[in-house]
């Protein structure tokens, strides 16, 4: 069957691949939407964004406003966690298409008393809707019209503002034409915005030489709390294989009281539901979870689907591992990397559906024990629709559950991550470190699709990841890197206390630490305050007070005449909260430029006053010009200004 269609709705925006995959907000995020609608001939057209919660029954409506050349936007608020659905709907206003036609004829001094007589006829369908004043009105614009002598005020009703108002506000929809669906998921603010820490518990206890506890680590809470950090993050902390077991600075031979790698998971003690019995029990485990909930810290568990050649699962499920001729299965590789203490999970197994269950079982029984952020190992080497299909059950009943990819990959592969569905991403930010590479990585991020699905983490360092950049670095650079996540991306982490230490060796020419604490226990003396530490706890407070550092789209860079100056404009969705951030990428000498203020994005006009609050020195500054003079030394090589006009 035909349906006559005139309004064509065409580049709606955002949609990913087409609406295959959702875009993402947190609550009480907007959503910009844009579209294409055009007609032929030259009639009035208005178009629309219905949008709903999942759980809603009727559709919001917000009209979307023509800004030229056939492209209409509005926006749009979600203000509760799950999916959204939203639409664009376009059709022929015939009420407001004859009250321009009436007005222009007006204006011409043309005689138009059949075009009064055909105003009223579309009058009569808003009386249905109207209220009891606005019927009232209705009732004498159409006694008007159809009275010829009443002829003077029918014209200046036809052509009202009043009257405009009320046919935008009860349209008669002729030949609407709607989009498919499309959704946005919305998550916790968490989701966007978070400030991660992470350590080993086993290298927690105060004694040196000794297997840390979960109790050792109830001591560091108080700390990592005072220094601003919100999310507390555990690499696994199960059973660990003995077969294949890596010794110290990962060797293939391990001696008797070699830990191993917390990534060989398993063995006869228990696989991933299970707590490796030299941190604790899963009670002490659950008190953690809650004695960090009662300091504002989430604690965030690694999920590592692999297993030891120990691990439970290769001798209840053989079918879950993919077996050689000789009876052996193929160790896990990375090239170069080799990790003979674990066994990759062969993901075409006949038994998939088992498999996946308990991988959904596992996660859900962590979640059961209090833990809602989780960083997945290395989600790249497993299928991307067994991720879309495990998260999406697991946010079914508990939506404040966050996914953090660790993938560093090829980006196709990372963007594909998040459009399945992982939270956050882990980036690039680790190895970029010019002006320019910043720069055009942060634009890639932020000003094309990716903005709309990949919510980005940046960690300057991991225990994977000694960057050759940090090692034998100086103070200074440490503190460059740290006030370049905490400004460029909502969410940061760090590996410690390897990074604000410094401890930095490594192995010769990788990006791997020296001796690394992946193989073994370390002791630390937790409670070392430097200036590190204390710029760190500084960033982390401004950034818990400013909204412009709890997201990272909003983001312009700035003009500034040195190409070791990194100059960058953030601000809240209102504009209340408006930042300028000025990074020196110099380690070692002052530098100095000129810096260009974003003027329009401001609102401001040349010789009017910007007033600047240095946060971290509390210094002010006056600025009457567009350009204006900085200079950075390396012992506190950024400015984060507050902008008061």
């Amino acid at each position: 069957m035909l349906n006559q269609k005139r309004v064509v709705i065409d580049y709606v925006s955002p949609q990913i691949n087409g609406g295959e995959f959702y875009i993402k907000r947190v609550v009480n995020e907007v959503v910009n939407i844009d579209a294409n609608v055009l007609v032929d001939g030259h009639d009035v057209i208005a178009a629309s964004v219905l949008y709903k919660h999942e759980k809603a029954k009727k559709w919001n409506e917000v009209r979307m406003h023509h800004v030229g050349n056939d492209e209409w936007k509005t926006s749009f608020v979600v203000e509760k966690q799950g999916f959204y659905s939203y639409k664009v709907q376009g059709w022929v206003d015939d009420g407001l298409n004859w009250q321009h036609g009436i007005e222009r004829k007006i204006d011409d001094n043309q005689h138009v008393n059949s075009e009064l007589l055909e105003g009223a006829l579309y009058l009569e369908p808003i009386l249905k809707k109207a209220s009891k004043e606005e019927k009232d009105y209705l009732n004498y614009c159409i006694d008007a019209f159809r009275d010829e002598a009443k002829y003077d005020a029918a014209i200046k009703e036809a052509i009202s503002a009043e009257l405009h108002d009320l046919f935008v506000k009860y349209p008669e929809k002729h030949l609407a034409n709607e989009t498919k669906e499309l959704q946005v998921y919305v998550d916790r603010k968490k989701a966007r915005f978070s400030t991660w820490y992470e350590f080993f518990p086993r290298s927690a206890s105060e004694e040196k030489g000794k297997h840390g506890t979960f109790k050792d680590c109830e001591r560091l809470l108080p700390r990592v709390a005072q220094m601003g950090f919100d999310t507390l993050y555990f690499p696994p902390v199960h059973p660990i294989g003995y077969v294949n077991r890596k010794g110290k600075n990962n060797t293939t031979e391990a001696f008797e009281d070699d830990c191993g790698s917390a990534w060989g998971i398993g063995s006869p003690e228990g696989g991933h539901k299970d707590i490796h019995p030299k941190l604790g029990t899963v009670e002490d485990f659950k008190e953690l979870v809650q004695k960090a909930k009662d300091l504002g810290i989430e604690v965030a568990m690694d999920y590592a689907l692999q297993a030891a050649p120990d691990h439970p699962w290769v001798k209840d499920h053989p079918d879950w591992f993919k077996w050689r001729p000789d009876g052996t299965v193929q160790y896990a590789e990375n090239p170069p990397k080799k990790y003979q203490d674990i066994l990759p999970i062969y993901w075409e197994s006949k038994d998939y559906k088992n498999l996946w269950k308990e991988c959904l079982n596992t996660l859900l029984y962590w979640v059961d024990c209090g833990v809602n952020v989780f960083r997945v190992d290395n989600p790249h080497t497993k299928p991307y629709y067994f991720w879309n299909w495990v998260m999406t059950e697991v946010k079914k009943k508990h939506p404040d559950v966050i996914f953090l990819a660790e993938a560093f990959t090829k980006p196709k592969v990372m963007q594909q991550l998040a459009k399945q569905g992982y939270s956050q991403s882990y980036t690039y930010f680790t190895w970029r470190n010019s002006k320019h590479e910043l720069i055009e990585y942060m634009n890639d991020l932020t000003q094309t699709d990716q903005r709309e699905y990949m919510q980005p983490n940046f960690w300057p360092n991991t225990p994977d990841i000694n960057p050759y950049h940090l090692q034998g670095a100086n103070e200074s650079k440490y503190i460059q890197r740290y006030a370049l996540a905490a400004t460029l991306s909502s969410s940061i982490g760090i590996y410690g206390p390897v990074f604000e230490q410094q401890i930095d060796e490594a192995i010769p020419g990788k990006e791997e630490y020296y001796m690394s604490e992946k193989f073994e226990v370390k002791h630390y003396d937790w409670f070392i305050e430097n200036k590190l530490t204390l710029l760190i706890t500084k960033l982390n407070n401004i950034r818990h007070q400013n909204e412009a550092l709890q997201q990272t789209n909003n983001i312009k860079f700035c003009d500034v005449h040195n190409d070791n100056l990194l100059a960058f404009y953030k601000w809240n969705e209102d504009k209340t909260n408006e930042l300028l951030i000025i990074i020196s990428l110099d380690q070692y000498y002052s530098q100095s430029g000129s810096v260009q203020l974003p003027m329009a994005e401001l609102d401001v006009h040349h010789g009017q006053r910007v007033q600047l609050e240095d946060l971290v020195t509390s210094s002010s500054y006056n600025w009457h010009d567009e350009w204006n003079y900085v200079e950075l030394h390396p012992t506190l090589p950024f400015h984060i200004f507050k902008i008061t006009k």
